[in-house]
């Protein structure tokens, strides 16, 4: 380890970001993996990684699941709710690889922040639930972020390429999901499996449902809006099938910054890991003749609803982005169960936005945690509801 380059930290290391980042950490010269962190539930992969990477600590969030693990000596195991804070803030790790999913990714956020650490960010939800306390550290000069999630990671990059002066707007572009060529009478009956088949993307079961819908292209408009201070009325969305642009930055010039590649994620993981130097690739590089044509077109319609209501919870600020985020996720839970149609989704999350809505404090971690609890029985009832709706 000593001989490393960069010694890296990965929250979340069996599912589809943490795996990935393990690859990129494997195919990657000058950077080793210093700890990683999991549930626990997929034991035998994680002892799959413990034996590959040797790292030198190990965290697993439920106890239930630890007797399954497998830590050599030398190996400090952490078994904790709470590891993957833990973890982050380990003074010795360089940077902080974040792909915890939802809600639960923020406190290692703020975690590996108040231990100055870069952060390679994929949970957006962190940023959206918790984005003044995330901006009150950065403000401070404690630690960095830097993005990993395709789009934010693309407009990160325009901006180093050009910065902000003449920034006239953002524009992020969405492949439109598994279920983009979908009329309105399909969309009623979409099953999960139908949801999960993403056409260009290899991700995890929640954020491959919110391609689908549209949620996470919502999420990722406040985020942005956060991560880069730019108000929601200068970002706007782009359906690109294709998922060869991953956003723009527009100038007053009229000039248009992209960045491309092919879709696949352990290009912004490693850029994230290795910020600022840019290394041998770990992914296929991009053929523009073999690409085609790249199509881009505006969302419009019911079925784009959940950006409509991303812009209304961003405008509206506090606790809405922090009860869009909850009842999102419940409203997923619930579909992915076979309790709830896909179409119900967004009406469950503008349920809870137009009629349970949560005031309160979102100025520290207390405050934001009760209004995601709130939010998230406010959801539980609307989802009991327009399910009993529909037997």
């Amino acid at each position: 380890m000593s001989e490393t380059l960069k010694r890296v930290t990965v929250l979340g290391s069996t599912g589809s970001i943490g795996t990935q980042a393990l690859d990129c950490i494997r195919r990657t010269e000058g950077v080793g993996c210093f700890a990683i962190c999991a549930t626990g539930a997929r034991a035998a992969q994680l002892n799959a990684q413990i034996r590959e990477f040797a790292p030198k600590y190990v965290g697993v969030t439920r106890p239930e699941c630890v007797g399954d693990i497998e830590v050599p000596p030398g190996c400090e195991l952490v078994v904790s709710r709470d590891a993957g804070s833990a973890l982050a803030s380990l003074r010795e790790a360089d940077v902080v690889v974040n792909g915890i999913s939802g809600f639960d990714g923020l406190k290692p956020l703020l975690a590996a922040l108040d231990a100055d650490k870069t952060v390679a960010l994929a949970n957006k939800e962190s940023i959206v639930c918790g984005g003044e306390l995330v901006k009150r550290r950065t403000s401070e000069g404690l630690g960095r972020i830097v993005p990993v999630d395709s789009e934010q990671s693309a407009i990160f990059q325009c901006l180093q390429a050009s910065g902000r002066e003449g920034l006239s707007r953002l524009i992020l572009t969405a492949s439109g999901g598994a279920l983009r060529d979908y009329d309105d009478e399909r969309l009623r009956h979409v099953t999960p499996a139908e949801a999960l088949r993403h056409p260009n993307w290899r991700m995890g079961k929640k954020v491959t449902v919110d391609s689908a819908s549209m949620f996470n292209k919502g999420l990722e408009l406040m985020e942005a809006s956060y991560l880069f201070d730019v108000p929601g009325e200068k970002i706007d969305v782009l359906l690109h099938p294709q998922s060869i642009v991953h956003s723009m930055v527009e100038y007053q010039d009229g000039c248009i910054l992209a960045q491309l590649s092919v879709p696949d994620m352990r290009l912004a993981i490693q850029y994230g890991i290795m910020y600022p130097r840019r290394m041998s690739a770990v992914v296929e590089r991009l053929d523009l003749a073999k690409a085609g044509e790249l199509t881009f077109s505006r969302p419009t319609g019911r079925r784009y609803r959940a950006l409509e209501l991303a812009r209304g919870a961003l405008r509206e600020g506090a606790g809405a982005p922090i009860a869009y985020n909850a009842a999102n996720e419940v409203a997923v839970e619930w579909f992915l169960a076979g309790r709830l149609a896909f179409i119900d989704i967004a009406d469950v999350v503008g349920a809870v936005l137009e009629h349970g809505r949560v005031r309160g404090c979102a100025e520290d971690i207390d405050g934001i945690i009760e209004i995601d609890c709130a939010a998230r029985a406010a959801a539980f009832a609307a989802a009991e509801r327009i399910s009993a709706g529909r037997r």
